[in-house]
């Protein structure tokens, strides 16, 4: 059972990770916090719903073909929507004071969660994701590693992975990590600090996209509402993590999944009450550590 359960809870944690990572960069680039994230990681999911649906009407059956259609479907028009919404709302308000950045992003997520429920056929309605990962299951006493979740749990590491390499080995990390830690300097050096915005916010939509169709894939269902909780659960870990950090956003990512399956275990009543359990230890959390646990040393000159 405890193994049962660290696996649970390394899954989750990926999950978490690939939407905390996009409100650390966010942040890190604009020191902006990006409200809607949730709502795009539910419309990732729901857009590759559709495009599933698409593919099948037109004959398309083969499994890998359908996810990698759904994924590049997911993946792009999210990265596309995130560019565009950095360039309509994020970036004219750069002089802004911050709560207008909040507000803006916050109803441009409640507009994108009612139009979902809305516009999508029964959009009020949970809807099941299609299964199109192999499937059975190792197992080994009370132990049941499924294939699919193995699959997805791989993914989920390797597209960590690779961001954190696309931010410390190449031209653009540079770049974004340039921005981040001073716009005007690397503005001067040459730096495009616009389209490195853009960039930035694109990379980070595309993995909502993926951490919802995980979601998605893992759990077989997807409602307009979970970007809600996604959304929440993100933002806490990112903070809890130390925002600006994107190994730190992962940090907080697997404490919160770590949480919960604490408070699964330890809590009477199991996993009725791991979101309260998990909530309350960040709380409690924080005001042991206000600025995140890896949060990065700054000074200041006077």
């Amino acid at each position: 059972m405890l193994a049962q359960h660290l696996f649970n809870g390394l899954m989750l944690g990926v999950i978490y990770a690939l939407v905390a990572t996009g409100f650390t960069l966010f942040f890190g680039v604009m020191d902006v916090i990006k409200f809607s994230h949730g709502d795009v990681v539910m419309l990732g999911a729901f857009t590759a719903l559709a495009t599933y649906a698409a593919a099948s009407g037109a004959g398309i059956t083969h499994p890998a073909l359908l996810l990698a259609f759904m994924l590049a479907a997911a993946l792009g028009v999210m990265a596309l929507l995130g560019a565009l919404m950095a360039r309509v709302l994020v970036l004219p308000l750069r002089g802004a004071p911050a709560i207008n950045v909040l507000l803006i992003t916050l109803m441009a997520g409640t507009a994108i969660r009612e139009s979902v429920r809305l516009f999508y056929p029964q959009g009020s309605n949970p809807k099941p994701f299609p299964r199109l990962l192999p499937e059975g299951a190792f197992e080994a006493g009370g132990f049941t590693l499924r294939y699919d979740s193995l699959i997805l749990l791989g993914l989920g590491l390797a597209a960590i992975a690779a961001t954190g390499l696309l931010l410390e080995r190449t031209r653009l990390g540079l770049a974004i990590r340039a921005v981040a830690q001073d716009p005007e300097t690397a503005a001067v050096m040459g730096i495009p600090f616009r389209a490195t915005v853009l960039a930035t916010f694109a990379l980070g939509s595309a993995l909502a996209a993926l951490a919802g169709v995980v979601n998605g894939l893992y759990y077989s269902e997807v409602n307009f509402g979970v970007g809600l909780l996604l959304g929440a659960i993100g933002f806490s870990s990112a903070v809890v993590g130390g925002l600006g950090s994107v190994w730190g956003a992962v940090l907080g990512a697997m404490v919160f999944a770590a949480l919960q399956t604490a408070g699964a275990l330890v809590v009477p009543g199991g996993s009725a009450y791991r979101d309260v359990f998990a909530f309350g230890a960040v709380i409690a959390l924080m005001t042991w550590r206000p600025a995140g646990l890896l949060a990065e040393r700054s000074a200041e000159r006077v």
